[in-house]
């Protein structure tokens, strides 16, 4: 039972108020930036934003830490524990080796825990940066809420089935730098493959959940469509600069695009902390990896149906935000020319924006973030498909047409608000 069916859900939250938590955090003491560096506990802190674990053990309107966030799972219903303080329902009474146990190697005190808890990901994590995210885990005050965390169904339920599971795809190998590698490099690789764990939701899994062998090269995750982070230049970033990556991670938006769904919560309570060296390790870990061809699609012909008819609609619904070229306002509205999210193999994220609209993201870096609204109500099932066919075959841009049945199906399953006229 793969996180990547898992984070989705909880990234939603964002609009439920989990976002807000990540003040409280900060709250503790000073942000982990200013820090001294040989203070263990802001270390810790530091870490705890790096690894957004405020979102995951957060519920919407809850106390931060304290759990009872529900993630919703073809499986059945897992609920985020209780990490503060508390000895009762939290996890006060445990020591550094439980902790350790849990985080890098995904067994807790009724168990083995299932990948909605990264491990995959943390057993990467330095003894030293266990250690000091332990210090400040043990700061968190103590919150009293028992969590039922394990609602799944028989046989879901039973944890020891984790052991083949583990035994799959558990890879507890640590991190190790690589000689060949600059220090920039290897510190985005330790970041990005274990602190972020980009990899939980931007690599395709197999049928058992495990990740592919498709590294970084984009999967959807109910109703969003978890973007390529390879270097090519149709669908992923290959276009980018490495610039262009730390402006994105930093404000959420950069001359390309800006971000949406899972990703704004992400940038909003993690990466816009992180440090200037840190953005940049990441970044140059990014550029740094093999490049990726992709054959790009012939684009439908301009006198197709639908992209006529896109066309048409584009004028009147998009031109006066996006312009008639598409493209629209640098580090404000995205551009629609050549973006490879435009591109990308599934049109789930585009679907969920034009229906259900989208908040940019409010950073320090970008504190206004702009609003799209959502075209649920106004526009027919045909229309939406009719617009995206034409924005993903228009424009320097080329990908597989989207039907009216693709539309009603997103609608359905977003519970977006049917058209008000017909």
């Amino acid at each position: 039972m793969a996180r990547y069916l898992l984070r989705s859900t909880l990234r939603s939250c964002i609009r439920g108020g989990v976002a807000l938590s990540v003040a409280a955090l900060f709250a503790h003491g000073a942000q982990a930036q200013d820090a001294p560096a040989d203070t263990r506990i802001d270390h810790g802190r530091y870490l705890a934003i790096a690894g957004d674990c405020v979102a995951c053990h957060t519920a919407p309107g809850g106390k931060p830490f304290a759990g009872g966030l529900d993630l919703n799972t073809p499986f059945g219903t897992i609920t985020a524990s209780n990490i503060t303080s508390d000895t009762a329902s939290g996890i006060g009474s445990w020591s550094l080796q439980q902790f350790d146990a849990a985080v890098r190697h995904g067994k807790g005190p009724n168990g083995h825990l299932y990948p909605a808890m990264p491990y995959t990901a943390y057993a990467k994590m330095t003894d030293a940066d266990l250690a000091d995210l332990w210090a400040y885990i043990r700061t968190i005050p103590p919150v009293s809420q028992k969590v039922v965390e394990n609602k799944l169904p028989f046989p879901y339920n039973i944890r020891s089935a984790m052991i083949v599971w583990n035994a799959l795809f558990f890879d507890s190998t640590p991190f190790r730098p690589d000689s060949a590698k600059s220090d920039a490099v290897n510190r985005g690789a330790y970041l990005v493959e274990a602190l972020a764990h980009c990899g939980i939701c931007h690599t395709p899994k197999n049928a058992l959940g495990g990740d592919s062998a498709a590294t970084y090269q984009g999967t959807s995750l109910q109703g969003w469509h978890a973007p390529d982070l390879t270097n090519n230049d149709h669908t992923g970033l290959g276009k980018w600069s490495a610039e262009d990556i730390v402006t994105y991670l930093r404000s959420g938006t950069n001359r390309y695009t800006a971000s949406s769904g899972s990703m704004t919560e992400v940038i909003v309570n993690s990466t816009q902390h992180l440090t200037d060296a840190d953005l940049h390790a990441i970044a140059a870990y990014f550029k740094a990896l093999p490049a990726r061809t992709v054959e790009a699609p012939p684009p439908l012909p301009a006198n197709n149906a639908q992209v006529e008819a896109g066309r048409r609609e584009f004028v009147v619904q998009c031109s006066a935000c996006h312009t008639s070229s598409g493209q629209g306002v640098t580090n404000m509205i995205p551009s629609l020319q050549s973006n490879p999210a435009i591109n990308a193999r599934s049109p789930d994220s585009l679907l969920n924006i034009l229906l259900a609209g989208t908040t940019g993201p409010a950073t320090a870096a970008n504190p206004t973030g702009a609003a799209m609204p959502g075209f649920a109500w106004k526009l027919q099932d045909d229309q939406i498909a009719d617009v995206l066919t034409y924005i993903r075959n228009s424009q320097g841009n080329a990908a597989a047409a989207v039907s009216a049945a693709d539309v009603a199906k997103a609608r359905k399953a977003l519970g977006a608000q049917q058209v008000v006229w017909h």
